[in-house]
């Protein structure tokens, strides 16, 4: 499938909950929820080398439109809902459309 649509989220959590909150975003890949999507195409979660309780979060998408459908929906909502107890501040956001690249993992 082809990324269309995607962004990176820097997520600042609360002092020491960083793995609290590296755990939940990683639930996104769960059977039913939204990393597990056939529309979402990269899922990443990454820690600052720094600062332990930053976040990135890298996805890439089949479209805006299938992201915005697939995070309407209640799996989704219950994560986001969660993440906000979890921060520190509000968190970051940057879209892009990707041109190429490669991911190996």
């Amino acid at each position: 499938m082809t990324v269309t649509y995607g962004f990176n989220a820097t997520l600042t959590a609360r002092t020491g909950m960083g793995d609290r909150l590296v755990d939940l975003l990683l639930t996104g890949l769960d059977e039913g929820s939204p990393g597990a999507s056939e529309h979402c195409v990269v899922y990443l979660v990454s820690r600052s080398a720094s600062d332990p309780d930053v976040v990135h979060v890298t996805e890439g998408w089949t479209s805006e439109e299938d992201h915005h459908r697939v995070f309407a929906g209640e799996a989704a909502q219950r994560i986001v809902a969660r993440i906000g107890g979890l921060l520190a501040e509000e968190s970051a956001y940057t879209d892009y459309v990707p041109v190429r690249g490669k991911a190996a993992f």
